[in-house]
């Protein structure tokens, strides 16, 4: 997990990009309050000079966050600002509705199960319940874990469109254990397996003496938008156990992806 650096110290930081970053927010809270906004009534809100008003409003409209009434010089709140919130309502609700589905799976298997979403390159665990029989008190929730030697970063990078999945893989795989995949057409070999078999595995893949499984997640629409797992001591989940273990955790899944309003 990487460490926060100092504001004083980032490159290309200070007070002056924090005051840029303010404003920016500054701006989209005006035009969410106001529906519509030209120039002018951008900088009497912010108590900017016009110019400044404009550079804001010009780095948001490219990056999609606001738009523009070309004929009237109006600015409203971009698609943009839609798919951010599209993207955080999706991690909110799935994390509302993952407690009881995730809570369910810990008792019936005993084991530590959770539920993931992707996030760039990695999977954060947004959502962990502890069964009667789980040996560990480590706390996932929150934690980044990489995709490739992860059940649920499986899961999720097995249902990725090959053009999003092939840069991940083309960054480097690392190596945790002896039995990690670190190789990018093995590591494929095995996705497409997981696509097979409606499930993803790791037997001591992130960590020694740790197995797990994983599932995809839908939503209403029937994209993937997590991963529901399970995990385990590979003494008490071994190898052979598996695919047993794997069923619960695929009518876990389902059960999520039906209250996140798939017809599964």
């Amino acid at each position: 997990m990487s460490v926060p650096v100092p504001v004083g110290r980032r490159r290309g930081g200070g007070a002056g990009a924090l005051r840029s970053v303010d404003r920016a927010v500054s701006v989209l809270e005006a035009l969410a309050r106001l529906g519509e906004a030209g120039v002018t009534e951008i900088a009497d809100e912010l108590g900017v000079h016009k110019s400044t008003a404009f550079r804001l409003l010009g780095a948001l409209e490219n990056r999609g966050l606001v738009g523009q009434e070309k004929e009237r010089g109006k600015y409203f709140l971009g698609a943009g600002m839609l798919r951010l919130a599209g993207a955080a309502a999706v991690r909110l609700d799935i994390s509302q509705e993952g407690v009881p589905v995730c809570r369910a799976l810990a008792d019936l298997t005993g084991e530590t199960a959770n539920v993931a979403v992707l996030d760039g390159d990695a999977a954060v665990n947004i959502m962990q319940a502890r069964g009667a029989a789980a040996v560990s008190a480590f706390n996932w929730l929150g934690r980044r874990t990489p995709l490739h030697a992860t059940a649920s970063g499986k899961a999720l990078l097995a249902h990725l469109p090959e053009e999003r999945r092939e840069p991940l893989l083309a960054q480097g795989l690392a190596r945790f254990t002896a039995h990690t995949i670190t190789d990018p057409a093995v590591l494929r070999a095995e996705l497409a397996r997981v696509v097979e078999r409606g499930y993803a595995q790791t037997a001591e893949e992130l960590e020694d003496g740790l197995n797990a499984l994983g599932v995809e997640v839908r939503g209403h629409d029937g994209s993937v938008i997590g991963a529901i797992g399970v995990s385990g001591p590979a003494y008490r989940m071994p190898r052979e156990s598996l695919p047993e273990v794997a069923q619960r955790v695929r009518e876990a899944a389902r059960d999520l992806s039906r209250r996140m309003g798939h017809p599964a």
